[in-house]
């Protein structure tokens, strides 16, 4: 616990220092721009640093595995690890675009911070149009960020085929983000269209490349590909981040109709409101009486779903048995995890560490 809280400081350090060197090159364009610093520096405090922490381990499951009295060269990790959080940060920006979240973290989201600067100030014009558009705008300047951050990371004396792999990782993984985006919303609007016996295959669909590998899998092959890692050991924490992830984002899909929102920092029920697809909606819409299924189907995404109608909702899906099946799903995808990691070539302390982290990423109420 103690060197993971270590590493997040630094990396809170990192993208601090990384975004003062960044702050004169936007003002010299004009002063008018701080609020694109300001904002990313709100934006990026705070956050479990989860992405950081698969980084993270990944580099130390395969360097203490290999050279165990080597001291530790952290500066590129970090590096890197900041840059994913910063990845995470522009994806999350777009993310609450989309779905035309409110909040994010318990504060205002991005777009929705730029549409308060508006009113403040009397601007001409729609407020939510412009809130929109700057927060596009802020979301693609953190994912240029990120890339500048890793090319620096990896340019701290890091091997050049070290470097190559970490680089076709970043790329595939920030490929497969917006791919499996585009595959949400795309369910989101076709799936009444489409055959009734694919609805759960495609939502497990965009649970793989819209969350699972980028959030566990993509950072720990990363930071495993820094230090050096071989086809067995990558494979072994491609087979430990894949399930892990899926179980990731399944408590993320019940804490999105279930959570506390003094908790979350997210409304209770944001993902009915939403109208999201997921997991857990396909199971109940499998299981419920054609009756209760139009009604799921007819309130599911208005955004304008009062406290009663959630909470009806809430107990349609419970019923249904889809959340109890969902539970299930999590802790056997917890347990293929953590037994792919049983007997293979990585540093033992890592291993453990991994498993720990395991648990508290699925075992959590935000």
């Amino acid at each position: 616990m103690a060197e993971s809280n270590r590493l997040i400081d630094l990396v809170d350090d990192r993208l601090g220092h990384f975004l003062e060197t960044r702050e004169p090159i936007l003002f010299s364009v004009a002063p008018d721009t701080e609020p694109l610093t300001a904002f990313s520096r709100q934006f990026l405090s705070g956050g479990k640093r989860f992405r950081a922490l698969f980084c993270y381990w990944g580099f130390k499951a395969v360097h203490d595995a290999r050279s165990p009295r080597e001291p530790d060269r952290l500066d590129p990790v970090i590096g890197t690890a900041a840059a994913l959080e910063l990845f995470h940060a522009a994806a999350l920006i777009h993310d609450d675009i989309i779905d035309r979240s409110d909040t994010r973290r318990g504060a205002p989201s991005a777009h929705r911070r730029f549409e308060t600067l508006h009113h403040e100030n009397g601007w001409d014009g729609s407020a939510a149009e412009f809130g929109t558009g700057a927060a596009v705008l802020l979301g693609d300047l953190l994912l240029g960020f990120s890339d500048d951050l890793l090319a620096e990371a990896l340019a701290d004396d890091v091997p050049s085929e070290r470097a190559r792999g970490v680089r076709r990782e970043f790329g595939q993984m920030r490929a497969e983000v917006i791919a499996g985006q585009y595959l949400d919303i795309l369910e989101e609007r076709s799936w009444r269209t489409g055959a009734e016996d694919q609805l759960l295959p495609r939502a497990e669909r965009v649970i793989v490349y819209k969350s699972a590998k980028y959030s566990v899998q993509a950072p720990l092959v990363i930071g495993a590909l820094l230090a050096g890692a071989n086809l067995g050991q990558l494979d072994a924490l491609r087979d430990f981040g894949l399930p892990l992830g899926i179980a990731f984002q399944l408590r993320d899909d019940v804490l999105g109709v279930y959570g506390d929102s003094t908790v979350t920092g997210k409304p209770s029920g944001d993902d009915l409101r939403e109208g999201k697809r997921t997991v857990l909606v396909a199971l109940a819409r499998h299981a419920l009486p054609a009756s209760a299924r139009r009604v799921l189907d007819e309130l599911l995404g208005d955004p304008d779903l009062d406290e009663e109608q959630v909470r009806m909702l809430q107990s349609t899906i419970s019923a249904s048995g889809a959340t109890t099946e969902v539970e299930r799903m999590i802790a056997l995808n917890v347990d293929r995890a953590v037994r792919a990691l049983d007997e293979v070539d990585l540093a033992d302390a890592a291993v453990n560490h991994l498993r720990d982290l395991a648990r508290s990423v699925t075992d959590r109420v935000a």
